[in-house]
């Protein structure tokens, strides 16, 4: 199944499975499905999400073994998921046989409970959700209907209809697979916003500097310097965007000396520029992993969704215990809801840093009031891994579920920009220094899921529960009738 993501992008490889899962369910007791869940998951976290070994060893700085074992730790506790699940599904068809309907209805419900409470739980990781893997396929038609969550609904259901043709080889259950996927395409030819004012160009300093180095103190001018120097080549553009924490002294440490001057050339070229930057908060003793845009107007955001053991350490007492709980800069305090949003190049600008463009629901609190959206991240951590591939496939999503481009700046790659439609127009290389300049056309309106959110997709998930509920009662009358 990780071979359905970036960077392999065999999005059918998803489908199928899924539809093995749901196959190696059948004919099994509670514990032998649940065995075979946590299996699958050991193959779909170890695999895809092995660039946490990196973090926590290559720039944790903790041991081989240490590493490898948090990693096989946090690997085997997302697979219980799938081993509970496995487990709560016979217990619920009481160890009998799949019926069609379990495989057309049930099991896809149970997948997209899985998927949804992944991004939930312990303040989520939505991580390898099966929707974001359609994003090249014909499947993402929905995207803008129901969100990436409402397309793992989708391939977890044409994987249900794969099982229940498997099994039981009726021809109707075809033909509600093959309108499915055809239905896909032809969302695909729906066009769910409107342009809206000129288009901008926009330059993206990707700049580059070691994850290793990046907080020294002897390394603190020599990075303003390269991003004062790369911006000031390219005040032809409307807006300018550097990556998550771009500068490394606190917004206060930087103002009068560096940031002040930079604002005023900025103005005089008629140019905005948004960067990351933390800020402290004296009153509140209190630092947050920020944004700030300079040039017409100046306005912050702070980061709201932290990462665990990146931004914050969520028990403290685990600091000094190994050096990966006592990252630099890993005590930030979360934004508040709610804030309002920065405004560039004439543009309202839906902000998010680091991976909280993964949370969709986040993202749509910025639309439909933004006509762009801007993703800042740090993706140094993960090294020549996975991660970095697998993020921008989620912007992808992002951007296709709100009908907005993405400007997606990172310290390292992959930066792009992204159309409204997901696609990719321009990326820059991995590990190395370069300035990404290319158009992006703001957008106005709504797609169906900015509309209404998530309610059509638990409308349509609560349906499908009552219709397989209906099935399994009447089996039940018949088999004690």
């Amino acid at each position: 199944m990780p071979l359905a993501f970036a960077p392999f992008h065999a999005y059918p490889v998803a489908i199928l499975s899924v539809t093995l899962l749901f196959l190696s369910w059948q004919d099994v007791d509670a514990k032998q499905a649940a065995l075979r869940g946590f299996l699958f998951g050991l193959g779909l976290f170890g695999v895809g999400v092995s660039w946490i070994y990196v973090a926590i060893h290559q720039f944790g700085q903790t041991s081989m073994i240490l590493a490898g074992l948090l990693t096989a730790l946090f690997v085997a506790f997302l697979a219980l998921y799938l081993a509970v699940l496995g487990w709560v599904i016979k217990k619920f068809t009481a160890e009998r046989a799949f019926s069609r309907f379990d495989y057309i209805l049930l099991l896809p419900l149970a997948w997209l409970f899985f998927d949804w409470f992944k991004g939930w739980f312990l303040t989520g990781f939505p991580w390898l959700e099966l929707g974001v893997s359609q994003i090249e396929g014909p499947l993402s038609g929905y995207t803008p209907v129901l969100g990436s969550l409402g397309v793992t609904l989708i391939a977890a259901l044409s994987a249900g209809l794969l099982a229940s043709l498997w099994q039981y080889k009726h021809l109707s259950t075809a033909v509600v697979l093959v309108a499915i996927w055809a239905g896909g395409l032809a969302l695909q030819t729906i066009e769910w916003t409107d342009q809206s004012d000129e288009a901008l160009t926009v330059s993206l300093i990707q700049g580059n500097i070691p994850q290793e180095i990046k907080w020294n103190r002897e390394q603190v001018f020599t990075t303003l310097d390269l991003y004062r120097t790369k911006t000031q080549a390219q005040w032809q553009s409307d807006l300018i965007v550097w990556p998550e924490n771009a500068v490394t002294v606190f917004y206060h440490q930087a103002k009068t000396a560096f940031l002040d001057p930079l604002a005023a050339q900025a103005r005089d070229n008629k140019t905005d520029i948004i960067l990351g930057i933390p800020i402290y908060d004296e009153a509140e003793k209190r630092y947050y992993n920020g944004v700030m845009s300079l040039g017409a107007e100046t306005g912050f955001y702070h980061k709201r969704h932290l990462v665990p053991f990146g931004d914050y350490v969520p028990f403290e007492w685990l600091r000094g215990l190994i050096a990966f709980f006592d990252l630099p800069m890993s005590s930030f305090y979360p934004g508040q809801d709610g804030q309002a949003l920065l405004t560039a190049a004439g543009q309202k600008v839906g902000l998010s840093v680091c991976y909280e463009d993964s949370f969709s629901r986040e993202v749509l609190d910025t639309v439909p009031e933004a006509s762009l959206l801007v993703n800042l991240t740090n993706n140094a951590w993960y090294g020549d891994s996975f991660a970095p591939h697998q993020h921008l496939q989620i912007s992808q999503n992002r951007a296709l579920e709100t009908g907005r481009p993405i400007i997606r700046s990172t310290t390292n790659g992959i930066s792009a920009l992204i159309d409204h439609r997901g696609g990719l127009q321009a990326t820059t290389a991995q590990f190395e220094m370069a300035v990404l300049t290319g158009q992006v056309q703001p957008r106005q309106g709504m797609t169906f899921y900015v509309r209404w959110h998530q309610w059509p997709l638990w409308g349509l998930a609560l349906f499908m529960l009552l219709v397989w509920a209906y099935y399994r009662q009447n089996d039940l009358r018949k088999q004690t009738g």
